[in-house]
């Protein structure tokens, strides 16, 4: 989906250059602890810790932050987080889901819903966007580990479902269930990955003019700016004229 490909792009060079980056490793932190907290210590034989400690990894989070959080979930004074999906809508009608991990549902909730209205959008219930999305495994490569029909070949033998090339890098989807294992071949074939993680794939896009994608954005950074959410998704499609200037 080429809207959802240029919006992990313009995330991915907007996460590089500007977000403070302790923000980003709280979070980060946050999810390696859940995950340990929920299943083995061991990354080995815990594939979503796995994938936690590989996504921190991408991110340039230190081994002694990984470390730390993984030893805080096996301690009595670990926080208990509930993961809560929120759905709703963004300007132009625009679908968004927006993941969080809290300790208090009601503050979060209120924020969430608080921020939306703050910025010409509305939540909605939940299932009232979501049929919009498919929930997939992702993995991305940087260009230089091969050319595309490499990365195709590879991606095919992993058992992935699609592989998308373009100047920056290669981006490959698979069943949400199959991700541990496309994710652990590929790196026996290309090393080791950029990103690897679940995601919601848009199915029904939405296409946006400057001035929308502009109030989706501020939509988007206000919705990620609060500590309780994780990661923010939309089902926008967008012209390269228009991502050209924002």
């Amino acid at each position: 989906m080429a809207g959802h490909s240029k919006w992990a792009n313009i995330q991915h060079r907007k996460g590089r250059q500007d977000k403070l980056r302790s923000k980003l490793f709280s979070k980060l932190a946050k999810e390696i602890t859940v995950a340990a907290k929920m299943g083995d210590p061991d990354p080995d034989k815990n594939p979503r810790l796995r994938m936690a400690v590989k996504e921190a990894k991408s991110q340039s989070v230190p081994k002694d932050v990984i470390d730390r959080a993984i030893k805080k979930s096996q301690g009595g004074d670990a926080e208990n987080y509930d993961e809560i999906r929120y759905e709703g809508y963004g300007p132009n009608g625009v679908a968004v889901i927006v993941e969080a991990m809290t300790d208090n549902k009601n503050r979060t909730a209120s924020t969430v819903r608080s921020t939306f209205s703050k910025n010409g959008g509305n939540l909605g219930e939940t299932g009232s966007v979501g049929f919009m999305f498919d929930r997939k495994g992702e993995v991305i490569y940087p260009a230089s580990v091969g050319d595309e029909d490499t990365v195709m070949e590879a991606a095919i033998e992993a058992g992935a479902e699609d592989c998308e090339s373009d100047e920056e890098n290669h981006r490959i989807v698979c069943a949400d269930t199959d991700l541990n294992d496309v994710s652990t071949a590929l790196e026996a074939a290309l090393g080791e990955s950029e990103s690897t993680k679940l995601i919601w794939q848009p199915n029904i896009t939405t296409e946006l003019d400057l001035d929308s994608m502009q109030k989706l954005m501020k939509l988007v950074d206000a919705l990620e700016d609060d500590d309780d959410v994780q990661r923010v998704t939309t089902n926008f499609e967008a012209s390269d004229e228009v991502l050209a200037q924002l």
